[in-house]
Protein backbone atom coordinates (compact mmCIF):
# COMPACT_ATOMS: atom_id res chain seq x y z
CA UNK A 1 0.00 0.00 0.00
CA UNK A 2 1.31 3.68 -0.60
CA UNK A 3 2.90 4.42 2.74
CA UNK A 4 2.35 8.45 2.99
CA UNK A 5 0.68 9.56 5.62
CA UNK A 6 -1.59 12.52 4.28
CA UNK A 7 -2.11 10.16 1.47
CA UNK A 8 -3.70 7.14 3.21
CA UNK A 9 -5.71 9.07 5.75
CA UNK A 10 -7.55 10.95 2.54
CA UNK A 11 -11.48 11.89 3.40
CA UNK A 12 -11.84 9.87 -0.29
CA UNK A 13 -11.04 6.23 1.30
CA UNK A 14 -14.35 6.59 4.06
CA UNK A 15 -16.43 8.21 1.32
CA UNK A 16 -15.40 5.56 -0.82
CA UNK A 17 -16.99 2.92 1.97
CA UNK A 18 -19.90 4.99 2.01
CA UNK A 19 -21.03 4.75 -0.78
CA UNK A 20 -20.14 1.10 -1.87
CA UNK A 21 -22.11 0.43 1.17
CA UNK A 22 -25.26 2.83 -0.21
CA UNK A 23 -25.49 1.04 -3.69
CA UNK A 24 -25.20 -2.59 -1.67
CA UNK A 25 -28.16 -1.76 0.51
CA UNK A 26 -29.79 -0.05 -2.80
CA UNK A 27 -29.46 -3.38 -4.55
CA UNK A 28 -30.98 -5.65 -1.99
CA UNK A 29 -33.80 -2.95 -1.73
CA UNK A 30 -35.44 -3.28 -5.34
CA UNK A 31 -34.16 -7.03 -5.65
CA UNK A 32 -37.88 -7.68 -5.15
CA UNK A 33 -39.56 -5.24 -7.70
CA UNK A 34 -40.99 -6.75 -11.27
CA UNK A 35 -39.38 -6.39 -14.24
CA UNK A 36 -40.68 -4.67 -16.89
CA UNK A 37 -40.03 -3.66 -20.36
CA UNK A 38 -37.72 -6.72 -20.88
CA UNK A 39 -37.22 -10.85 -20.68
CA UNK A 40 -35.36 -10.52 -17.63
CA UNK A 41 -36.12 -12.75 -14.74
CA UNK A 42 -35.16 -10.44 -12.12
CA UNK A 43 -35.14 -6.86 -11.73
CA UNK A 44 -32.44 -5.66 -13.75
CA UNK A 45 -31.79 -2.48 -11.84
CA UNK A 46 -31.00 -4.70 -8.63
CA UNK A 47 -27.64 -5.81 -10.51
CA UNK A 48 -26.71 -2.40 -11.79
CA UNK A 49 -26.68 -0.86 -8.62
CA UNK A 50 -24.53 -3.90 -7.73
CA UNK A 51 -22.13 -3.48 -10.54
CA UNK A 52 -21.57 -0.43 -8.99
CA UNK A 53 -20.85 -1.04 -5.90
CA UNK A 54 -18.43 -3.45 -7.30
CA UNK A 55 -16.71 -0.27 -8.97
CA UNK A 56 -16.53 1.68 -6.29
CA UNK A 57 -14.87 -0.97 -3.97
CA UNK A 58 -12.45 -1.74 -7.30
CA UNK A 59 -11.71 2.43 -6.77
CA UNK A 60 -11.22 1.80 -3.46
CA UNK A 61 -8.37 -0.60 -3.84
CA UNK A 62 -6.47 0.63 -6.84
CA UNK A 63 -6.32 3.74 -4.85
CA UNK A 64 -4.83 2.06 -1.83
CA UNK A 65 -1.89 1.03 -4.09
CA UNK A 66 -1.45 4.64 -5.32
CA UNK A 67 -3.05 4.65 -8.69
CA UNK A 68 -4.89 7.57 -9.01
CA UNK A 69 -4.75 7.78 -12.85
CA UNK A 70 -6.74 4.07 -12.64
CA UNK A 71 -8.75 5.28 -10.19
CA UNK A 72 -10.30 7.92 -13.02
CA UNK A 73 -10.47 5.52 -15.37
CA UNK A 74 -12.57 3.48 -13.28
CA UNK A 75 -14.70 6.72 -12.40
CA UNK A 76 -15.49 7.48 -16.32
CA UNK A 77 -16.62 3.79 -16.55
CA UNK A 78 -18.93 4.40 -13.11
CA UNK A 79 -20.49 7.54 -15.06
CA UNK A 80 -20.97 5.86 -18.02
CA UNK A 81 -23.27 3.01 -15.53
CA UNK A 82 -25.27 6.16 -14.18
CA UNK A 83 -26.04 7.39 -17.34
CA UNK A 84 -27.25 3.47 -18.54
CA UNK A 85 -28.85 3.26 -15.39
CA UNK A 86 -30.95 6.80 -15.79
CA UNK A 87 -31.55 6.28 -19.47
CA UNK A 88 -32.78 3.08 -19.59
CA UNK A 89 -35.37 3.66 -16.63
CA UNK A 90 -36.69 6.89 -18.23
CA UNK A 91 -36.79 5.11 -21.62
CA UNK A 92 -38.69 2.22 -19.87
CA UNK A 93 -41.39 4.31 -17.98
CA UNK A 94 -41.98 6.32 -21.24
CA UNK A 95 -42.19 3.41 -24.04
CA UNK A 96 -43.64 0.64 -21.52
CA UNK A 97 -47.56 0.02 -21.73
CA UNK A 98 -50.13 -3.15 -22.18
CA UNK A 99 -49.25 -2.51 -26.03
CA UNK A 100 -45.89 -2.30 -25.69
CA UNK A 101 -44.36 -5.23 -23.31
CA UNK A 102 -41.60 -6.02 -24.10
CA UNK A 103 -39.48 -2.15 -25.27
CA UNK A 104 -37.04 -3.57 -27.69
CA UNK A 105 -34.49 -0.86 -27.22
CA UNK A 106 -33.31 -1.67 -23.87
CA UNK A 107 -34.25 -5.68 -23.90
CA UNK A 108 -31.95 -6.48 -27.28
CA UNK A 109 -29.00 -4.31 -25.26
CA UNK A 110 -30.22 -6.78 -21.80
CA UNK A 111 -29.80 -9.95 -24.19
CA UNK A 112 -26.84 -8.56 -25.72
CA UNK A 113 -28.27 -8.06 -29.50
CA UNK A 114 -27.54 -4.50 -29.65
CA UNK A 115 -25.67 -1.80 -28.03
CA UNK A 116 -27.74 1.25 -26.29
CA UNK A 117 -27.19 4.68 -27.87
CA UNK A 118 -24.41 6.62 -27.97
CA UNK A 119 -23.26 8.68 -24.42
CA UNK A 120 -23.75 11.91 -26.24
CA UNK A 121 -27.19 10.55 -27.61
CA UNK A 122 -28.68 9.02 -24.07
CA UNK A 123 -27.23 12.27 -22.41
CA UNK A 124 -29.28 14.74 -24.64
CA UNK A 125 -32.62 12.26 -23.71
CA UNK A 126 -31.71 12.65 -20.29
CA UNK A 127 -30.78 16.24 -20.27
CA UNK A 128 -34.58 16.92 -22.11
CA UNK A 129 -36.70 14.17 -20.20
CA UNK A 130 -39.69 16.37 -18.78
CA UNK A 131 -39.76 14.52 -15.69
CA UNK A 132 -36.59 15.83 -14.89
CA UNK A 133 -36.91 18.87 -15.92
CA UNK A 134 -36.89 20.72 -12.29
CA UNK A 135 -33.44 18.58 -11.46
CA UNK A 136 -32.11 19.84 -15.06
CA UNK A 137 -32.59 23.56 -14.74
CA UNK A 138 -29.91 23.52 -12.06
CA UNK A 139 -27.51 20.45 -12.23
CA UNK A 140 -25.58 22.18 -14.42
CA UNK A 141 -24.54 19.27 -17.02
CA UNK A 142 -22.73 21.16 -19.80
CA UNK A 143 -20.57 22.90 -16.83
CA UNK A 144 -19.92 20.82 -13.72
CA UNK A 145 -20.30 17.70 -15.76
CA UNK A 146 -18.93 18.29 -18.25
CA UNK A 147 -15.86 19.37 -16.48
CA UNK A 148 -15.98 15.78 -14.59
CA UNK A 149 -15.96 13.71 -17.53
CA UNK A 150 -13.19 15.79 -19.16
CA UNK A 151 -11.09 15.03 -15.79
CA UNK A 152 -11.87 11.33 -16.19
CA UNK A 153 -10.96 11.72 -20.20
CA UNK A 154 -7.84 13.40 -19.22
CA UNK A 155 -6.66 10.45 -17.10
CA UNK A 156 -7.92 7.48 -19.52
CA UNK A 157 -5.90 9.33 -22.39
CA UNK A 158 -3.02 10.31 -20.85
CA UNK A 159 -3.65 14.09 -21.92
CA UNK A 160 -0.17 15.25 -19.72
CA UNK A 161 2.72 13.16 -18.48
CA UNK A 162 1.87 14.40 -15.05
CA UNK A 163 -1.45 12.33 -15.69
CA UNK A 164 0.79 9.28 -16.19
CA UNK A 165 3.11 10.45 -13.04
CA UNK A 166 -0.29 9.87 -11.20
CA UNK A 167 -0.37 5.95 -11.16
CA UNK A 168 3.26 5.61 -9.79
CA UNK A 169 4.26 5.39 -6.06
CA UNK A 170 8.17 5.53 -6.65
CA UNK A 171 7.23 9.26 -8.25
CA UNK A 172 7.89 12.00 -5.69
CA UNK A 173 4.28 14.42 -6.91
CA UNK A 174 2.90 17.07 -4.39
CA UNK A 175 0.44 17.28 -6.39
CA UNK A 176 -1.58 13.14 -5.39
CA UNK A 177 -3.33 14.96 -2.29
CA UNK A 178 -4.89 17.69 -4.68
CA UNK A 179 -5.58 14.94 -7.02
CA UNK A 180 -7.36 12.76 -4.67
CA UNK A 181 -9.06 16.20 -3.32
CA UNK A 182 -10.64 16.54 -6.77
CA UNK A 183 -11.44 12.81 -7.43
CA UNK A 184 -13.12 13.38 -4.35
CA UNK A 185 -15.19 15.74 -5.55
CA UNK A 186 -16.00 14.41 -9.06
CA UNK A 187 -17.32 10.60 -7.48
CA UNK A 188 -19.31 13.15 -5.45
CA UNK A 189 -20.85 15.03 -7.96
CA UNK A 190 -21.17 11.47 -9.54
CA UNK A 191 -22.94 10.26 -6.92
CA UNK A 192 -25.39 13.47 -6.23
CA UNK A 193 -26.54 12.87 -9.64
CA UNK A 194 -27.36 9.51 -9.60
CA UNK A 195 -29.48 9.73 -6.60
CA UNK A 196 -31.43 12.75 -7.57
CA UNK A 197 -32.32 10.98 -10.53
CA UNK A 198 -33.29 8.09 -9.37
CA UNK A 199 -35.42 9.57 -6.67
CA UNK A 200 -37.12 11.89 -9.03
CA UNK A 201 -37.73 8.61 -11.49
CA UNK A 202 -38.46 6.02 -9.10
CA UNK A 203 -39.30 7.59 -5.73
CA UNK A 204 -40.66 3.91 -4.53
CA UNK A 205 -37.33 2.78 -4.95
CA UNK A 206 -36.04 4.77 -1.31
CA UNK A 207 -39.26 3.78 0.60
CA UNK A 208 -38.79 1.90 3.72
CA UNK A 209 -39.56 -1.72 4.43
CA UNK A 210 -42.53 -0.63 6.76
CA UNK A 211 -45.49 -0.86 3.80
CA UNK A 212 -43.67 -3.29 2.15
CA UNK A 213 -43.67 -5.80 5.41
CA UNK A 214 -46.79 -4.96 6.75
CA UNK A 215 -48.45 -6.41 3.37
CA UNK A 216 -46.36 -9.60 3.70
CA UNK A 217 -47.43 -10.45 7.35
CA UNK A 218 -51.06 -9.53 5.91
CA UNK A 219 -51.63 -6.84 7.79
CA UNK A 220 -52.98 -3.31 6.28
CA UNK A 221 -50.08 -0.87 6.36
CA UNK A 222 -49.98 2.11 8.60
CA UNK A 223 -51.39 5.58 6.71
CA UNK A 224 -48.26 7.49 4.97
CA UNK A 225 -45.74 4.31 5.43
CA UNK A 226 -45.50 3.72 1.57
CA UNK A 227 -43.42 7.30 2.04
CA UNK A 228 -41.05 6.92 4.61
CA UNK A 229 -37.70 6.84 3.56
CA UNK A 230 -35.63 3.79 4.18
CA UNK A 231 -33.04 4.95 6.93
CA UNK A 232 -29.69 4.00 4.73
CA UNK A 233 -31.46 6.15 2.02
CA UNK A 234 -31.79 9.64 4.77
CA UNK A 235 -28.13 8.91 5.93
CA UNK A 236 -26.45 8.50 2.39
CA UNK A 237 -28.86 12.09 1.35
CA UNK A 238 -27.74 13.59 4.62
CA UNK A 239 -23.93 12.81 3.66
CA UNK A 240 -24.44 14.08 0.05
CA UNK A 241 -27.08 16.27 -1.33
CA UNK A 242 -28.42 17.66 2.02
CA UNK A 243 -24.80 18.92 2.98
CA UNK A 244 -23.27 19.57 -0.62
CA UNK A 245 -26.26 20.36 -2.68
CA UNK A 246 -29.18 22.00 -1.21
CA UNK A 247 -30.43 23.16 -4.34
CA UNK A 248 -31.58 19.75 -5.44
CA UNK A 249 -32.68 18.86 -1.49
CA UNK A 250 -35.43 21.53 -2.57
CA UNK A 251 -36.44 20.24 -6.13
CA UNK A 252 -36.48 16.70 -4.60
CA UNK A 253 -38.72 17.63 -2.00
CA UNK A 254 -41.09 19.71 -4.23
CA UNK A 255 -41.56 17.19 -6.49
CA UNK A 256 -41.49 13.95 -4.81
CA UNK A 257 -44.31 12.69 -1.81
CA UNK A 258 -41.57 11.47 0.01
CA UNK A 259 -40.89 12.06 3.71
CA UNK A 260 -37.53 12.84 3.27
CA UNK A 261 -35.88 14.74 6.22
Amino acid sequence: MFDNEQYKKHKIFDELLVYKEFYKDLSFGVFSYISIGTKAIFYIDTYIYSSIEGTFDSIYQLLSLGRINDAYALLRKLYDAIIVNIYCDLYLEDKFGIDNIIVDKINNWFIGNKKLPEYAKMNRYIKSHKKLEPLNKIIDFDGRYKKIRENCNNHVHYNSFEIMLSNDNEVINKNRIKLLDQLSSDVLNVVILHIACIILIDQHYIMASDYIDSLELGMTPEEGSQYLVAPYVQNMLNVTIKKYRKDIEKVIKENTDMEIE
